[in-house]
């Protein structure tokens, strides 16, 4: 096939361009280059930012693919940007939304894609439902080809699942105490990229898949807790784990608080049958306690990628401090 990716060089989608050029499609990557993951061998990099119309037509000319990906809207504004773009060259376009639009808690566990859409503690995913409501309303009234993937917390060898990212691991190496929402008891899944792109390939020019959405995460349920403690484990350190409500971290640093509350706080497991039902060859083979073990070590490789946070390391103290006031009243 011939595939386009709006970016193409992210966490997520880095991996899934790996697989299209392995599988050997022709890819080409549409961005501003600027990303530090390199471009797979073999894919064609058109240089334009897509907020850019003007500069995408230019770079673009007259050429059609068989699917588009798009991985850098977030706002119904962006999304008609992208189809004024390619409306009419492209038999599909897939839009990257987010699994944290499905409303939480939900009813009834596991979440399958038909669960109600709703999320009124943060922004992103409000923006992100707003473009599915408007491709939707697209393919009913027009039959734009369009394709809603909902990826859920995925990550590469870069990115830790823990706000804060290093910053709370060099705590733990510290011995300092960590800070785990609520009881850390909720369950939460984590996707490893590579895994995500079998899934997302196979839905590519997939006619099944056309006015479809899908959700394409891991199968490995764990607690908060195994995940701060996998994480310590791989670093080498038994973590000393504070619990603290996820409405209190709201009160003391209402950004962190938005993603507890919209979506991390509550058990999140999803039922994978309808995006295998079309890709038989989805299957997640890389759990977590691996996957940790590949982003420590990265972070290991290269002191420089140990970056603290001085600003979330001082809201870090003043959560932790609000949490020992409240529990001495």
């Amino acid at each position: 096939m011939n595939i386009l990716m709006i970016g193409g060089s992210g966490i997520i989608s880095s991996a899934v361009s790996d697989l299209l050029v392995a599988r050997g499609h022709h890819l080409t990557l549409l961005n501003r280059g600027t990303s530090v993951r390199p471009v797979p061998a073999g894919a064609e990099v058109l240089h334009a930012d897509i907020r850019d119309a003007a500069a995408c037509r230019k770079v673009l000319g007259t050429r059609s693919f068989d699917s588009v990906v798009d991985w850098l809207s977030f706002t119904p504004k962006h999304v008609q940007t992208a189809l004024s773009l390619f409306e009419g060259h492209t038999g599909q376009y897939v839009f990257i939304s987010s699994a944290s639009a499905y409303r939480k808690p939900t009813v009834a566990l596991p979440i399958v894609e038909s669960n109600l859409l709703h999320n009124p503690f943060w922004e992103y995913s409000r923006d992100k439902i707003a473009c599915e409501e408007f491709l939707q309303g697209l393919y009913r009234t027009k039959g734009t080809p369009i394709t809603i993937v909902r990826p859920s917390h995925t990550y590469d060898k870069t990115m830790l699942p823990v706000d804060g990212g290093w910053t709370v691991v060099d705590r733990m190496l510290a011995g300092k105490p960590v800070i785990v929402h609520g009881d850390g008891t909720s369950l939460w899944t984590l996707t490893h990229h590579h895994d995500f792109a079998k899934g997302l390939v196979g839905l590519l020019g997939h006619p099944y898949a056309l006015g479809e959405s899908f959700h394409i995460t891991g199968d490995e349920w764990l607690t908060w807790n195994e995940i701060f403690r996998l994480i310590g484990n791989a670093a080498g350190v038994e973590p000393k784990l504070v619990h603290v409500p996820s409405d209190l971290i709201a009160l003391e640093d209402p950004a962190w608080g938005a993603g507890l509350l919209g979506d991390k706080a509550h058990s999140v497991i999803f039922d994978n049958s309808k995006v295998r039902r079309l890709v038989p060859d989805f299957v997640c083979t890389i759990p977590y306690a691996q996957g940790v073990k590949e982003v420590i070590a990265w972070y290991q490789q290269d002191k420089k990628r140990q970056v603290i946070d001085a600003d979330f390391a001082k809201s870090y103290e003043r959560v932790l401090a609000r949490m020992n006031r409240a529990l001495q009243n």
